[in-house]
């Protein structure tokens, strides 16, 4: 690994798994980067600062990969952290949206007290791929009248055009392929 974490080096961090979850898939393994002391504080250094001057209530993330960043870019921005999860996983009233996926659908919760109308929103997750995800918690977020001022990612497929799905959201992703 590099002596001195860049974001331009940052994808050396990054291992490449063949064939995972299923043949012809390169998997992005990113416990790789999460092990480096240097590489992680890097990436939520570098996030920060990108959003240290936008005026953010909360940062919310999507289990579970999404906690990893949120967690630490929410204590750094000295904000409140609120996570949304599978279905069944919270223990209070929630909101939910079901969304569709490559085999199936998925639904994803929020407490239904999480977020008021007006507060700004920054929305995390470790990888922006087909934008199915992100795009049902915008959606889920916007039902609760919250400002979404912002996308953040690790990594996004830029191959896999999630963008698309999110015209409009200002996105920020640390590494693209």
């Amino acid at each position: 690994m590099p002596k001195n974490v860049t974001q331009k080096n940052l994808p050396s961090y990054i291992r490449d798994i063949p064939d995972f979850p299923k043949k012809g898939i390169i998997f992005k393994d990113i416990t790789t980067l999460l092990k480096d002391q240097a590489a992680f504080k890097k990436v939520i250094d570098l996030l920060a600062k990108k959003y240290k001057n936008t005026k953010i209530d909360y940062v919310v993330a999507v289990e579970s990969r999404g906690f990893i960043f949120g967690a630490p870019l929410a204590y750094k921005l000295g904000v409140g952290f609120i996570p949304v999860r599978k279905k069944g996983k919270l223990p209070y009233k929630t909101k939910s949206v079901t969304y569709e996926l490559e085999y199936g659908s998925d639904t994803l919760e929020i407490h239904e007290d999480a977020v008021k109308a007006g507060v700004r929103v920054l929305l995390v997750d470790d990888l922006l791929a087909t934008g199915g995800t992100i795009k049902a918690v915008v959606d889920l977020l916007k039902e609760q009248k919250a400002k979404v001022v912002g996308l953040a990612f690790l990594v996004e497929l830029g191959f896999l055009n999630g963008r698309n799905k999110l015209k409009g959201l200002p996105i920020e992703a640390l590494i693209r392929y």
